[in-house]
């Protein structure tokens, strides 16, 4: 089954970097069966967006505010999905999840949170001025 956990958060300055990574306790991945993987956020009181999405064959996505900012990457021998974020703004404060899907492409639909099934319990980013 898989078990995702989430780590890496905590706070930093505008400006800062920080480094999330997501590991799957219970399940052992197999190069080239992987279901999209994606990293989602969420602030109070809105709802959770996504931040980032590789699919099977390794192709990436980002949301337009995380273009250009964030990597997304993976390393299947570890089994670990990982979220690196540079230039970071307060805006970006929120938790972040991450979240695996039993399909391996998602297209345009990678954005949409019931099309994954499997979600960690996220972990928290806080970004001050």
């Amino acid at each position: 089954q898989v078990q995702l956990v989430e780590s890496g958060g905590g706070s930093v300055q505008s400006g800062g970097s920080m480094k999330l990574a997501c590991v799957d306790a219970g399940y052992a991945w197999n190069r080239g069966q992987t279901g999209y993987m994606g990293w989602f956020r969420q602030s109070p009181g809105t709802e959770r967006e996504g931040v980032a999405g590789v699919d099977r064959e390794g192709r990436t996505t980002y949301a337009n505010f995380a273009q250009g900012r964030f990597t997304i990457s993976q390393d299947v021998a570890k089994n670990t999905l990982y979220l690196e974020m540079n230039s970071l703004k307060p805006e970006d404060t929120g938790m972040y999840y991450c979240a695996i899907s039993n399909q391996a492409f998602l297209g345009g639909y990678w954005t949409r949170t019931d099309v994954y099934n499997f979600w960690g319990q996220g972990t928290r980013v806080t970004v001050s001025s």
